[in-house]
């Protein structure tokens, strides 16, 4: 499968059992579905999740707990806290890294940035890449795992709490990142996801009380996920379309400002494995300036930046 990604399909199909036979998966409950859509609303749809919502509940109740045990310092944790989970971990990370190979890194530096990308409570590298590629292929036509034509609520939040939970279900998700299902570390990740945050969780009680807890893990967590999320539904309904991709991405500032620049999401869907998502001077884009900050010190290399042509606003490659 070649890795050029992702101007090219990822997503292949599981070769049919017999000829003339459709290509199927096999959820942990035993229902055969479509490997295209796997993660979308037809599939995921079927049924509550009821440990994920659960788990989103406990998370937003114990955020809203944090606004009565404000500290400045606890504060200041959160915000160190975010940049490294959905800065460094989602946006320089788990997307422009591992889902795109907008860049190169050293392994320890991938794996590091994959650990910061757990403590978002987004799942492990091999779910939210998986998800993410799938999204690229089929974006806002059936199967899509959260296209706001499956209703804004289910392209925000509503997807990440119906199905199966697939997060460490890694033989299903290798077909989708099978890069990431040889390396081991990856597979380790992905299955015990959560020991980051627990441990991140545990030294914040041991140094800062439950304050820093609740601030540090439960609030900054909320807020991220939310944040990522908006990228999922807020830039596919809201803003402007530089490019005429054949979808519904959308330019959001507000949601780039959030996010470190993931909200430039038309950008993203013209020029999928540009390490780049802000193309002109007034697009901020914090997470490529992390990733030219690690090129600087020679930690990232082969960075592919969009051309864009502003008298011909088209999809023109990367270099």
């Amino acid at each position: 499968m070649p890795l050029e990604l992702l101007e090219t399909p990822v997503v292949v199909d599981i070769p049919a059992k017999s000829q003339g036979s459709p290509a199927v998966v096999t959820t942990p409950r035993g229902a055969q579905v479509q490997p295209t859509t796997i993660l979308g609303r037809a599939t995921q749809g079927q049924s509550r999740n009821w440990l994920t919502t659960s788990f989103m509940i406990g998370f937003h109740i114990l955020a809203a707990a944090a606004l009565f045990f404000f500290s400045w310092k606890a504060l200041a944790v959160s915000a160190v806290l975010y940049v490294f989970a959905i800065n460094m971990g989602i946006g320089m990370g788990y997307h422009r890294l591992l889902t795109h190979r907008g860049y190169t890194t050293p392994k320890w530096l991938e794996y590091f940035l994959a650990i910061c990308g757990t403590l978002s409570l987004e799942g492990g590298p091999i779910f939210w890449v998986a998800t993410h590629r799938i999204h690229h292929q089929i974006t806002d036509r059936p199967g899509d795992p959260h296209t706001p034509h499956d209703g804004g609520w289910w392209s925000h939040m509503g997807w990440i709490m119906s199905g199966p939970g697939l997060h460490a279900q890694t033989s299903i998700l290798a077909r989708y990142a099978p890069d990431l299902a040889k390396d081991r570390f990856m597979l380790l990740l992905s299955e015990y996801h959560w020991v980051p945050l627990t441990i991140v969780g545990l030294a914040l009680l041991a140094f800062g009380g439950w304050s820093f807890v609740l601030w540090g893990i439960f609030f900054r967590v909320v807020v991220g996920l939310h944040a990522t999320w908006l990228v999922n539904s807020a830039t596919h309904m809201w803003g402007s379309k530089r490019f005429p991709t054949r979808d519904d991405s959308r330019n959001n500032w507000w949601v780039a400002l959030l996010t470190g620049g993931e909200g430039w999401h038309n950008n993203h869907h013209a020029h999928p494995v540009s390490a780049r998502h802000g193309l002109t001077w007034y697009e901020f884009d914090p997470n490529y300036y992390g990733i030219l900050l690690l090129k600087v010190v020679g930690l990232a290399k082969n960075v592919k930046v969009a051309h864009f042509d502003h008298q011909d606003p088209r999809s023109a490659g990367t270099a």
